[in-house]
Order: structure tokens, then sequence, then C-alpha cells
């Protein structure tokens, strides 16, 4: 690429922008989790108290540490693998309008852990 500075904008935005609109269905779920209900699916069978903080892990705190372009990729891991658990698992027997959100957020979370957050960041990892 001619112009390096760029690209570390366009990978600082792709990752913030698709990790803030993955906190809008994560918030609901840390909301849930802090006021004690407990009440969520159980798509691999450990039950569904650590299946929502799995999924808070992956929804909420996962995308703050994107944002913030902290360990970018390691975080990225995470909200990979609960979009994977949505798209073939929750979602699995289900057309593919149902689950194209959580196929594009995988996508997403996929290509951030193959390139990484850019120079913009407080680390660059």
């Amino acid at each position: 690429m001619k112009n390096p500075l760029l690209k570390d904008i366009g990978l600082a935005f792709f990752r913030i922008s698709v990790s803030a609109m993955l906190l809008t269905h994560g918030l609901p779920k840390f909301q849930k989790l802090i006021s004690g209900n407990f009440e969520f699916g159980d798509p691999i069978g450990i039950g569904a108290a650590p299946s929502l903080f799995l999924a808070v892990i992956g929804e909420f705190i996962c995308p703050i540490l994107i944002i913030i372009g902290f360990r970018t990729r390691l975080s990225a891991i995470p909200a990979a693998i609960t979009m994977g658990v949505a798209v073939f698992i929750a979602h699995g027997a289900d057309g593919f309008g149902t689950k194209e959100k959580a196929l594009l957020y995988l996508v997403a979370f996929l290509t951030i852990i193959l390139v990484g957050p850019g120079r913009f960041g407080i680390h660059r990892k």
C-alpha cells in the first residue's frame, strides 16, 4: 500500500466499528449478568449461567479491549468463538437470514485476528 497511514486508519476504523456494533448485543447480556438474572440459552451444554458468562466475555469485554487496541488479536479470539457458536450451534438449523449477522461478525473477528489492529491502539500485537 502506498500510504501506510491510510491502512492503519482503515484497520482502526474497522476494528472499532465492528466491536462497537457487537457491544450493542453484549451490553444487555452484561446487564443481565450483573443483575443476577442467569436465564440464558445453553448451546454447548455447560449450563445457562456459564454460557451467559462466556457470551458476556465474547460480546462485551473483548470488544472493549479490541476498541482500545489492547491485545487485539488475542481479544478477537473469544469474540470469534462466540460468533462461531451462534452461527454453527445456536442457529445451526436456522436459515441463512437468521444466522447472517453472526456470520458477518465471525468473518470480521477472524479478519482482525489475521491482520491485527494496525498501529493505533494501546498494544500493537
